[in-house]
C-alpha cells in the first residue's frame, strides 16, 4: 500500500469510527506510511503498530527500522514474528524472544505471532510447533509480563488461501494456547493475554469467529485492504 493510499484510508477510518465504541481498532500501515498516519490518527479512536522491527535500540543495523523509532512515529503496538518473517526472511525463535523482551522494555504492545503450516498440520504437529513457538519465543518472561502481551494463531494454511479454518478449530488452538501460557508459567487463573486469530479474516465469517469465546479478536490480512471490507469486520465484533 502506498503512503497516499494509507492516509487516504486512515482518514476515512477515523471519520468512520469516530462513534464506535467497545472495539480496539489498531492498524498497521508500512514504514513509509507510519509518520503521515501516525498524524492523521492523533486523537482519535484508532492505534498505530509497526509491522516489524529489530530488537537493538542502537548500532550499525542498514535499513532496519528500531522500536524507538516505531514509537517516534506513535506506535503502540508491534508485530513479531509475522509468519511471513518466519519463512520469508528466516527470523527464529531466538530473535523473536530478543524482540518480545525489547517491546516489553519499551512500553509497546506485542502481537507475537505462531502458528503452523499445512504440512506440519497434516503431520498431526500442531500443538508441538505452536508449544515451541511460544515456549522459546515468550522464554524468561514472567505472568506480570504475559499479560502486557497479544497473541495472533494465524494457521499458514490458511493465510490468504481462501481455505479459511473453522470457528471451532480456531477455539480448540485458543484454548490450547490459553492453557499453555497459564500452566508453563505456573499460574491457576487467566492473566490478560488477548488471543487473537488471523488467517483468511473476511466479512463472511468474520462475525462467526469473534462470537467464539476463545477468540478475543482477529488479525485482519487482504481483507483490511480494502474500506468497506475492514469496516465489515470491526462491525461484526459489536453484533450481538
Amino acid at each position: 500500500m502506498l503512503a497516499s493510499q494509507a492516509c487516504d484510508m486512515a482518514r476515512s477510518l477515523v471519520d468512520r469510527l469516530s462513534e464506535v465504541e467497545g472495539v480496539e481498532v489498531v492498524i498497521a500501515p508500512p514504514f513509509t506510511s507510519l509518520y503521515p498516519v501516525g498524524q492523521i490518527i492523533k486523537g482519535s479512536r484508532l492505534r498505530l503498530a509497526g509491522q516489524n522491527f529489530y530488537f537493538a535500540s542502537k548500532g550499525a543495523y542498514t535499513g532496519e527500522v528500531s522500536l524507538e523509532m516505531l514509537r517516534d512515529v506513535g506506535c503502540d503496538f508491534a508485530l513479531i514474528g509475522h509468519s511471513e518473517r518466519r519463512s520469508l526472511f528466516g527470523e527464529n525463535d531466538a530473535a523473536i524472544n530478543k524482540k518480545v523482551h525489547r517491546a516489553i522494555q519499551m512500553g509497546i504492545t506485542a502481537v507475537v505471532c505462531v502458528g503452523e503450516t499445512l504440512e506440519q498440520r497434516k503431520a498431526g504437529a500442531t500443538l508441538n510447533i505452536i508449544e515451541t513457538q511460544l515456549s522459546k519465543g515468550l522464554a524468561g518472561l514472567s505472568g506480570e509480563r504475559l499479560s502486557t502481551l497479544a497473541i495472533a494463531y494465524e494457521p499458514v494454511w490458511a493465510i490468504g488461501t481462501g481455505v479459511n479454518a473453522t470457528p471451532e478449530q480456531v477455539a480448540d488452538i485458543h484454548k490450547f494456547i490459553r492453557k499453555f501460557l497459564f500452566e508453563s508459567l505456573g499460574f491457576s487463573e487467566k492473566v490478560g493475554t488477548r488471543i487473537l486469530y488471523g488467517g483468511s479474516v473476511n466479512p463472511e465469517n468474520s462475525k462467526q469467529l469473534l462470537q467464539e469465546d476463545e477468540i478475543d479478536g482477529a488479525l485482519v490480512g487482504g481483507a483490511s485492504l480494502d474500506f468497506e471490507s475492514f469496516c465489515a469486520i470491526i462491525n461484526s465484533a459489536l453484533e450481538p
